[in-house]
């Protein structure tokens, strides 16, 4: 299978198939901007097949992070719609979404997102938790053993390096076993070396849990590493 970088053409809505774990159909999304109004993105269409790794790459300001909050259903676009696992994300209420999001969809971040007032394996096991999962403890466990922090289970981010915070987030994102797994910019609060050995634990995780990865990243050279490129220009397909 060739794993190099392919440049993505915009989908006609007759091509999406059922095979696809996440398609988006005629996504925009426009905010007001004082008297007038900022379109952010326009009429995208994104099929993302089971097992898939995509980068979506471009400039600052293009409109990379909110098309990934979209497709995760964590922001709502001005038109279109997305599927995800045949679900129609923006025809369930916020308890549906969030529902499917806990069950089947996974988020790293470049801030990383822990909860300060919990250890590493509490944050870690908050989803299991929120999921009724008896085993919690368990397996949250068992993850942070494989990002290699066994050793520190009980500590809190702050006194984590930021490699260390992201591979707290990367033990969350993976502990509940997601289909799908957005990634914003997961190197950009860390330096080269940390970055490096993160990306290396995302795609090593990535392929070990069989997950469909959605990559948001300004990093050519990581994008390339991606089986597909999708390019955003202007808030548009590139």
């Amino acid at each position: 299978m060739d794993f190099s970088a392919q440049t993505a053409a915009p989908l006609d809505a007759s091509s999406m198939t059922s095979n696809s774990v996440l398609s988006a159909r005629g996504i925009g999304k426009t905010v007001k901007s004082g008297a007038s109004d900022l379109v952010i993105l326009r009429e995208i269409d994104l099929e993302v097949t089971p097992g898939e790794v995509v980068a979506v790459v471009g400039a600052s300001g293009s409109g990379k992070s909110t098309l990934l909050a979209i497709l995760a259903g964590l922001d709502t676009p001005s038109a279109g719609s997305v599927t995800i696992e045949g679900a129609d994300l923006f025809s369930l209420d916020e308890d549906r979404r969030a529902e499917l999001r806990g069950r089947s969809v996974g988020f790293v971040f470049q801030s990383f997102q822990l909860l300060p007032s919990l250890t590493a394996l509490e944050n870690v096991m908050l989803p299991l938790e929120l999921a009724d999962n008896p085993e919690a403890t368990l397996l949250a466990k068992a993850m942070l053993e494989r990002v290699g922090l066994g050793e520190r289970l009980h500590h809190y981010p702050k006194h984590l390096s930021g490699g260390e915070q992201q591979r707290v987030a990367l033990a969350r994102a993976f502990v509940v076993r997601p289909k799908l797994l957005f990634a914003d910019e997961p190197t950009g609060s860390l330096d080269a070396e940390s970055g490096a050995a993160v990306i290396e634990l995302l795609f090593e995780m990535n392929r070990e849990f069989g997950t469909t990865l959605v990559l948001v990243t300004h990093d050519e050279p990581l994008a390339s590493r991606c089986r597909r490129v999708v390019r955003l220009q202007a808030g548009r397909l590139a």
